[in-house]
Parts: structure tokens; sequence; C-alpha cells
């Protein structure tokens, strides 16, 4: 019997990954209570139980005291008994009398019974939540398990997790069995087991599945400062090296942007901008409105506001589709950003003597287009071509003009054109 013990406790500890020894305990305890449960007492607290980790050999006994005239059978012997099993004891010794587990009633043992299974629950349910919150703000990968109402269930192995509705990426369809990678929000406990909470929503997904692709971002080198994003749609990411021989941007967009690809291909075509973390908050402002130029950045650290002024063709590009590149650079940077063109600038005031020289001299040549040849050196992301009317735009790397005549506007996939106006040199979106 007692090595079909040492085996069965051996299955569970590998099974449900529970201690032998929180085991024992468990049968120690349903042991002790099925003491109780046989006398008919609310406290056995002179029942002692032992048990032999290494066999499983156990072993019941009372202390009982030797007196004249036992009152409680439990506690207590007689002076007589006692010199029975030994003749050295005397009034007030203690003896130690064998308890007989086998003549335990059938309650006492279903009682002990459910002791054990009890212990084993809580352990198990313990353990697992022990498991998936070390996994807390951390990224798995589980399997589609059911729809309820607009809430998928994902299960995650041992247990399943909740993906709520406002947690999934809007255009994303799912169905049973399809494996995905979900953020997990948290972990409680409860007594039916952990509920887990996920997401793919939630910022922290997309730092988290570069940290899986970029080295350099594992191990500290390189370092996520900032994320803002609209799920589905576009993040901004503002990252920052420790080695200065180490291109922060480079290293996450990876060789031929394998790297960033990867995350975009996890994202379903989610867009990623990723710009050069800066102390100063201008400059940290000025990449964070990329692809977009920018003339000046007026930056109070104090009250979190900024105004920045654009040049005129630029602001639609500053601004972006329904706000989004305004509203996602003010998150990531922090501050409330005031976005004006140039002629509304001027005419504010809000636009100085020497910004419009350098607006001038940078920019525009003689012919106001683009001075040939010109390279952003702030970002290094592209190049103008401004007698034929050529742009090329590296940060999003998925855009270009092409109007060698000056009359054609080529997007992302070559379909759509338009006439630009005569003499703006550039395609105009």
């Amino acid at each position: 019997m007692n090595n079909e013990l040492f085996e069965a406790l051996t299955i569970l500890e590998k099974e449900k990954n529970i201690s032998k020894d929180t085991l024992l305990e468990a049968i120690r305890q349903s042991l002790l209570q099925a003491c109780k449960n046989h006398y008919g007492k609310s406290e056995a607290n002179n029942v002692v139980v032992n048990i032999d980790p290494e066999t499983c050999e156990f072993e019941v006994y009372a202390e009982k005291t030797v007196v004249e005239n036992v009152e409680d059978e439990l506690a207590e012997i007689s002076l007589t008994n006692a010199k029975l099993k030994d003749e050295k004891y005397e009034l007030g010794d203690i003896v130690r009398v064998p308890i007989q587990s086998k003549e335990f009633g059938r309650i006492a043992t279903m009682n002990a019974k459910n002791v054990i299974l009890q212990k084993i629950r809580e352990e198990e349910r313990k353990v697992l939540f022990n498991e998936y919150y070390e996994k807390e703000k951390d990224i798995v990968t589980g399997v589609v398990q059911r729809f309820i109402g607009r809430n998928i269930s994902i299960n995650l192995g041992k247990v399943d997790a909740m993906l709520n509705a406002e947690e999934q990426i809007k255009g994303e369809n799912y169905r049973q069995t399809d494996r995905i990678k979900v953020y997990v929000l948290e972990v409680r406990d409860t007594p039916k087991g952990p509920k887990i909470l996920v997401s793919r929503t939630h910022p922290e997904f997309v730092k988290r599945l570069f940290e899986a692709e970029v080295t350099e971002v594992k191990d500290g080198t390189v370092e996520i400062k900032s994320i803002a994003r609209e799920a589905g749609s576009r993040t901004k990411m503002a990252v920052w090296s420790n080695n200065p021989d180490v291109d922060p941007v480079g290293a996450c967009v990876g060789l031929n942007g394998a790297r960033v690809n990867a995350v975009v291909d996890e994202l379903n075509g989610e867009k990623i901008d990723i710009i050069n973390w800066d102390e100063n908050p201008a400059l940290l402002i000025e990449n964070a409105l990329s692809p977009a130029k920018v003339i000046s950045v007026i930056a109070d650290g104090d009250e979190k506001t900024a105004k920045v002024v654009v040049p005129d063709y630029q602001l639609s590009l500053a601004i972006g589709k329904e706000g989004q590149n305004a509203r996602l650079a003010a998150r990531l940077t922090g501050f409330k950003i005031d976005i004006k063109s140039e002629t509304q600038a001027r005419e504010s005031g809000d636009l100085l003597e020497y910004e419009e020289d350098y607006y001038e001299d940078e920019y525009y040549g003689e012919d106001g287009y683009y001075e040939e040849g010109y390279y952003d050196e702030q970002n290094g992301d592209g190049y103008y071509e401004g007698q034929e009317g050529e742009y090329y735009e590296g940060q999003e790397g998925d855009e270009y003009y092409d109007n060698p005549d000056g009359d054609e506007y080529y997007n992302e996939d070559g379909q759509d054109y338009q006439e630009p106006e005569e003499g703006s040199g550039d395609g105009q979106e």
C-alpha cells in the first residue's frame, strides 16, 4: 500500500507540478481530520501523525496523560493501562498510544479524502496562477478556442485566457484553431483558477514583439523610450542607443527591413514609424512628426506645449489623415503640439526672421524647387531632385514621386496619380 501511495504521489508531482512534500502534508492533515471525526471531537491537539517522505510509511498516535480516573479517552489513560505498556509510567506521564486508521468510519474516511482532494485543487490552482503571473506584461502564444459574443477565448495550454472585443485589432478576423500571439494584461487569482486577460492593441505588445525580433533591444543596447499606437493603423516608436556605435533605428529596421517587417506581418500590415529619441524636446517633436519636414519648433518643457511651423505643402502631411500623425506625435512626446503652416506662422508672427532665412536657403533653389541633390542630414532618410521633380521618402520606405515631365504622382502600388499644380515642382497627394 505504501509503495502504491509513493508511486501515486510521484505521478501527481510530475503531472500537476505539485511538490511531494505538499501532498504528504495534505495526507497528514486529512488523517488528523479523520481522527477528530472518528472520536467526535472538534479538537485533537494531542494526536500526532508522522510520515516518512522516503517510504511513505506513516503512524498515527495519541499522546495521553496518565491519570487515576479517565474522563477523556482520547486525551487520558489510566495508570493501570499505562503500567501494562511499561512499568516505568507514573501519574502525570505522557504515553504514546497508537491509533489504527483502519478503524475510522466511512464518514471519517470520506472527509479525509475530501481534504486531500481539496488541497490538491488548491495547490494546482496556485501553481497555475504563479506560472502565468510570471508571464504578466509579456507575450504568449495561444489557440483560438471559442467565441463568446464578441469576446474570444484563447487556450494557452493549461488555462484559457479572454481576449475582449476592445482588446482586438480592428479589421482582424479570427477562426477556431488559429494560433495568435497576445499580450498578457493581467492575471487574477480566483476560486475557479487564474483568470487571464490578454490584448493585441496594447502599445507594449509592439515593444515585446521588437524585443523578440531585435537582439539589441532584448539585451538593452537599444532602448524603446516611448510608443504611441493606434492599433491596426499606425504605431510611432522612439528608440535610443546606449552604444554610440549602434544605430537604434537601423537595428530595429534590420537588413532590408527584415526585422520591422516581421513585426508588421504579425500586426497584419500595421505601419510602424521608428524615430530617434532625443532629450531635446524640440528635436524629439521634429522627429516625431516624420515624415513631414519641419521649419521650426518652439517647445515649452514646463507647460508641455509646442508650436511647430511646417512648409505650406507639408501641413496636411504633418497633421496626417484625420489628424493621426499629429495625434500620435503628441502621445509619443507627451507635448500638446500646435502645428501651423509657413503662411499662417508669418501672418501670426510666429515665424522668426532667422527661421525664414533658413527656410529659403535650405529648402528652395532659385527656381522654387528643392535644391538639387538635397539630403536630410537630421534623419538621413531621403533626397530630393528638384529639377526633375523626383521625391523619395526613406522613412516610410513605401511611397515615391516620379514626374520627370512634372505631370504624374505615383503611390506605393503605382496605381493612383494626380496632376500637380503648375509650377509646384512635385506631386501633390
